[in-house]
């Protein structure tokens, strides 16, 4: 037998087998990447296409600028009138920037963030997150303003209120850290909503007043506060809402006796078209109670007591031509507004106020306004004298030029 024969036949074969194995390998492994490699590249496009939808980050906000001069007659009881006279560039009363950072992450989650300067300090309007659980079911949480009435959560930004300045005595009970669920629903052929709230609540004061606790709670109570509306009409033209709160307002370990506060409200919002005039009617009535508590005199140190309850009320209405033909025309609004704020009696602060606000507003657009704004007041004081309060009339009158847009 040739054995250089059979060893050149086993070597081929040997280098043959090899060369099948490796190329099995090859193949398989280039099977194996190309499908991994086809995987990912779906993974890639399918985060490409959802994260649009998924996480969006957008700014907004809103800026006002104007211009206020003011005239201040005060009639101290049994003296001469005093008389002053301001003007201010930046509108002192209104002047504000407030950018609003607004990221929403997925369909449920939104964070909202709006700071503001107000031409002297920098402090935040809300800060909150809000989850979309249900239609109809949103759950806040965080420091947002609080559902009482209308105003203050609807329409106080610039480019919404009807004139320059804000109607007195509607700044309670304000922002506050909490939880909070609203939403909607239909009701047949009218509408409902909610908005309730729970949060750390107010402040009772050595002199009466009321002021957010802030992010530490000054007791162990919680306030609870809601506004239930009801939009009766099919177009929603009409809307008709009620508020509450109640809570502790009393510091932990003070001399008040449990002390605590009940707000209610009532308020209206109704857009009538009457070709070629809109009309637009709002309103909002609030009172506040405190009960019966014993203070001291900043005088005498005395103990002295008086019924602690406070009343603010605003009526507005304007007329705007939005059909008529002229441009300069439809873009006027004629804008009238009384308010009415009256505070505790023999308390160091207490007054019968009264505001009428007259403007003449042009839109630029649906969200940038130029407002022409003229504001008489008069304040009789009701004020404990003895308790180191002040006796007296004060009228004044006051002229605004404002712009304001949302941005």
């Amino acid at each position: 037998m040739n054995y250089r024969k059979i060893v050149l036949q086993c070597f081929l074969l040997t280098i043959s087998i090899f060369f099948i194995v490796n190329m099995g390998k090859a193949q398989r492994t280039t099977v194996v990447d190309s499908a991994l490699l086809d995987r990912v590249a779906a993974l890639e496009q399918q985060v490409a296409d959802r994260r649009p939808g998924e996480s969006h980050f957008m700014v907004t906000g809103l800026a006002t600028f104007g211009f206020v001069r003011t005239k201040t007659t005060f009639k101290p009881v049994g003296e001469p009138a005093q008389t002053t006279k301001t003007n201010s560039l930046g509108d002192a009363g209104r002047y504000e920037f407030s950018p609003m950072l607004l990221w929403r992450h997925g369909t449920r989650w939104l964070l909202e963030f709006e700071p503001s300067f107000d031409g002297s300090s920098i402090g935040v309007n809300w800060a909150n997150i809000s989850y979309f659980a249900a239609p109809g079911i949103t759950i806040r949480a965080g420091y947002f303003v609080l559902p009482f009435g209308i105003y203050n959560k609807r329409l106080a930004a610039g480019w919404i209120n009807k004139v320059a300045p804000d109607p007195v005595g509607v700044d309670l009970p304000g922002s506050d850290f909490g939880i909070g669920l609203s939403g909607g629903l239909p009701l047949g052929n009218m509408k409902w909503s909610y908005d309730i709230s729970l949060t750390n609540g107010l402040q009772l004061l050595p002199d009466g007043e009321l002021q957010g606790a802030g992010i530490t709670d000054n007791n162990k109570n919680k306030t609870v506060c809601g506004r239930l509306s009801l939009l009766p009409v099919a177009n929603s033209s009409l809307e008709i809402g009620v508020s509450g709160l109640y809570g502790g307002v009393a510091d932990a370990g003070s001399n008040y006796n449990n002390a605590n506060t009940t707000m209610y409200g009532a308020d209206l919002n109704y857009v009538k078209s009457l070709d070629p005039l809109l009309f637009n009617i709002k309103g909002q009535y609030s009172r506040i109670l405190v009960n019966k508590q014993q203070y001291v005199k900043p005088t005498d140190s005395s103990v002295y007591s008086f019924d602690n309850k406070s009343i603010s009320a605003f009526a507005q209405i304007s007329i705007r031509p939005v059909t008529a033909s002229g441009k300069l025309i439809k873009n006027l609004e004629l804008a009238f507004r009384y308010v009415r704020y009256n505070t505790p009696g023999n308390s160091t602060w207490g007054a019968k106020y009264n505001e009428e606000d007259i403007g003449l507003d042009y839109w630029m657009n649906w969200r940038t306004v130029l407002k022409f704004t003229y504001a008489w007041n008069r304040s009789l004081s009701t004020a404990n004298i003895s308790a180191g309060g002040t006796g007296g009339t004060t009228n004044m009158n006051s002229i605004y030029l404002q712009f304001s847009i949302e941005l």
